[in-house]
């Protein structure tokens, strides 16, 4: 009789009736309860630089005829994406930090666990179509401006949305249908797929099976092709003429690369620790992963800001006339 009540419990939690609503439990900085106030500080300036940065610079390309470009079309692409993956992350972490409120609803759960990732799949192949921008600028520079056109750019927008909803939705309706009859704590302040999956009592290979071909399919695939198109990038510079030519193409790459740098090296630290270090202590986790979610919101504009003249002429322009008016 006890084994039936245990597995009678969580189906009638997963109905979510208003007489026995599932919720989950979210986790902040673990060890540091009493300095949450404290904590959100830093965390406050993230998100502000974040989503004043990225407005800043959408505005900026709206506003700016000139910049009606692929390349610019492309950062607008990205930095609509850093601001989604922002602000799908800020409510959670704010009211755990500022009111310490941990419950977070199923569906509301699901809701932020659909968009985190999502936005996540989706800084990954826009940074793609951003090295295939930079790839046919530098070796097919004559044909630049038939091969991208602004519908082209366009219909590559459209099938990076419809890529990464598509690589979500199966995920986030296997995991929804799972009974979840363990511990209702997660080990963050969002709600991940990789924690939520811990938490079911039930056979959950469809679920890593299915895991483990959009991993090898976006997180794997899309860094291989960047590095392929930045090995033909190389094999064209290499082919000019003077070492001023050179440094312009590379120049011309950098806030690219290291746009691919500041997303990919976090995601591999956080893969190194869920596969090597499993038993480190809980903060190094949520700190990887808080690293890992937030360094590309924040860095992005301040690195497009800071090495693309258009974009910082355009900032400048733009808090010069505010102030005039």
């Amino acid at each position: 009789m006890q084994n039936t009540e245990i597995l009678v419990l969580p189906s009638s939690s997963m109905v979510n009736t208003t007489q026995d609503p599932f919720y989950f439990i979210l986790t902040g900085i673990p060890g540091f309860e009493a300095y949450h106030i404290w904590i959100s500080i830093p965390f406050c300036c993230l998100y502000t630089i974040s989503i004043m940065g990225n407005t800043a610079i959408l505005t900026v390309i709206r506003t700016e005829p000139s910049l009606i470009q692929p390349m610019y079309l492309f950062l607008s692409m990205l930095a609509l994406t850093d601001l989604g993956l922002t602000l799908s992350t800020l409510p959670t972490v704010i009211q755990l930090l500022w009111f310490n409120i941990q419950k977070i609803s199923f569906e509301g759960c699901f809701a932020q666990f659909f968009f985190l990732h999502a936005f996540s799949f989706m800084e990954s192949s826009v940074l793609l179509a951003m090295s295939f921008d930079r790839y046919v600028a530098i070796c097919r520079p004559l044909r630049y401006a038939t091969i991208l056109t602004n519908s082209v750019v366009g219909r590559m927008g459209l099938a990076i949305l419809c890529r990464c909803v598509l690589a979500v939705l199966p995920s986030l309706f296997l995991l929804k249908c799972l009974p979840f009859c363990r511990s209702h704590l997660l080990s963050h302040s969002y709600c991940l797929h990789q924690d939520m999956i811990r938490l079911v009592c039930a056979d959950i290979r469809v679920n890593n099976w299915y895991a483990f071909v959009v991993v090898l399919l976006i997180i794997v695939m899309d860094p291989l092709l960047i590095m392929l198109s930045y090995t033909l990038i190389l094999k064209s510079i290499l082919g000019t003429a003077s070492w001023t030519e050179r440094l312009r193409a590379l120049n011309n790459c950098l806030s690219h690369m290291l746009a691919v740098l500041v997303l990919y090296v976090p995601m591999v630290g956080v893969s190194m620790i869920h596969r090597f270090a499993k038993h480190a202590p809980p903060i190094v986790h949520v700190i990887m992963a808080n690293i890992y979610l937030l360094a590309p919101p924040v860095m992005n504009p301040i690195i497009y800001s800071v090495k693309t003249k258009q974009i910082r002429q355009g900032i400048f322009h733009l808090l010069f006339q505010r102030k005039m008016h």
